[in-house]
């Protein structure tokens, strides 16, 4: 006999849909002018339950000092590695990589919770999607299979992230360091050169994804949402023109002109007592 999660309600899902919407628009909301948000509009919360949502959501506000949490806490035994970005400017394709985590609500259903988490790596100087990754929960696994996709392709000078659980564990760092990548980690609880700006690039990115796909769609399975995403991020990468870029396409800027397919994953569902799971195998397409 297995434990099957209980479903989070329509009303758990409604809250959470407003509070990504609200910060997509606006990342630099915390929890705290969320809440005055909400309660302006008419929802009764208050801010340790938009906290916590939050906190599962894997949503922080962007802004400098102590108070800014990671989208996951570091673990205490993990290592720290230094900042390396200070007057850095990321000036060629696989100079300088970021990865980061966001929320991609969905419907919700029997089975299916109302959100999954996708974790991107980012070429800085081109705005290049490199790899992806889809999961229902925030195990180290996604984050994993994303990571050697992206050295699959390439190895980049540079690879910044926060200083989250995710980019600490030594199973991670330790692909970076064996990669030959340099590692470089936001400082905690100080604000210098460059940082805030690296924080906005992957607010852009989250905001771009979610306001041109994820909220124009309804996605009712994580089949659905990956299929949506997959496409989105094709059209991302070889399509869409960047005004940052002088109007070329992220794919113009890395790849040379040439129409590269991003690594795109498939998805092996797995029922176990009705508890699902997803396992996300990435493969170069």
């Amino acid at each position: 006999m297995y434990y099957q999660p209980k479903p989070p309600s329509e009303e758990e899902l409604r809250l959470k849909r407003r509070i990504d919407e609200i910060y997509t628009e606006r990342p630099f909301y915390g929890y705290r002018r969320i809440a005055v948000q909400l309660r302006q509009e008419g929802v009764l919360v208050n801010r340790k339950a938009v906290a916590r949502h939050m906190q599962e959501m894997g949503l922080s506000a962007i802004v400098p000092g102590p108070h800014r949490p990671n989208l996951s806490k570091r673990a205490h035994q993990h290592s720290i590695y230094p900042y390396l970005l200070k007057g850095v400017a990321a000036d060629a394709p696989n100079h300088v990589w970021g990865v980061d985590i966001t929320y991609i609500r969905m419907v919700g259903g029997e089975g299916y919770p109302g959100w999954l988490y996708l974790v991107a790596v980012l070429d800085w100087h081109s705005r290049y999607i490199v790899s992806w990754e889809l999961s229902r929960d925030m195990e180290q696994g996604f984050v994993m299979l994303a990571a050697r996709a992206a050295l699959a392709r390439a190895r980049p000078t540079i690879w910044n992230s926060d200083q989250g659980s995710h980019f600490t564990s030594p199973q991670y760092t330790s692909l970076l360091e064996k990669a030959g990548v340099r590692i470089s980690m936001d400082g905690r609880g100080r604000y210098v050169d460059n940082i805030f700006t690296e924080m906005e690039r992957s607010a852009v990115l989250w905001r771009t994804i979610k306001y041109e796909e994820v909220y124009l769609h309804e996605y009712s399975t994580p089949k659905e949402a990956r299929q949506g995403l997959s496409e989105y991020i094709e059209f991302y990468n070889n399509e869409r023109p960047h005004q940052s870029l002088d109007y070329q396409t992220p794919a113009a800027i890395y790849c040379g002109n040439r129409r590269t397919p991003t690594p795109r994953a498939s998805e092996t569902a797995i029922s176990k007592g009705g508890n699902l799971t997803l396992e996300i195998a990435s493969r170069l397409s």
